[in-house]
């Protein structure tokens, strides 16, 4: 599963999801993407099991590329805990994704069988989503 090696903060606050993602809005490496429609937290599960379902589906062939990264930790206090006592310690990772931002992209591999990937991927994935071509792309 992903995570970074080393963060300058262990705990991080929760933040705000508001707003369009502008950076990370374009196919930049493929010729198919997966785009979120919604706003969400993906965790390094959800985005190793996206990776998977890609994966079998093309059969190998082709190329995927990750465009997210889980650099937020998410903490959580043990159950039946009292309040007080201090901020929980870390338990998983998650990538903040906003409306816009294309998290995965496929190429190398025929028209049907990406779209086919890129619906099956979808599925693992707690936001709606969109499957994007290139603008500049023919099928053949």
């Amino acid at each position: 599963m992903l995570l970074p090696k080393r963060v300058k903060y262990r705990k991080t606050q929760r933040g705000r999801m508001t707003g369009k993602a502008y950076r990370g809005s374009s196919i930049d490496f493929g010729t198919h993407g997966l785009k979120a429609m919604e706003p969400a937290w993906i965790t390094s599960r959800q985005i190793e099991s996206a990776r998977i379902a890609l994966s079998r589906r093309m059969r190998r062939d082709g190329k995927i590329w990750i465009r997210i990264f889980p650099d937020k930790p998410v903490t959580k206090k043990p159950a039946e805990t009292r309040q007080g006592s201090g901020k929980g310690s870390p338990e998983f990772w998650v990538a903040v994704v906003k409306p816009g931002r294309v998290m995965f992209e496929v190429g190398g591999v025929a028209n049907d069988i990406a779209l086919e990937a890129l619906r099956l991927a979808s599925f693992k994935l707690p936001c709606k989503t969109k499957i994007v071509t290139r603008p500049d792309y023919q099928a053949e």
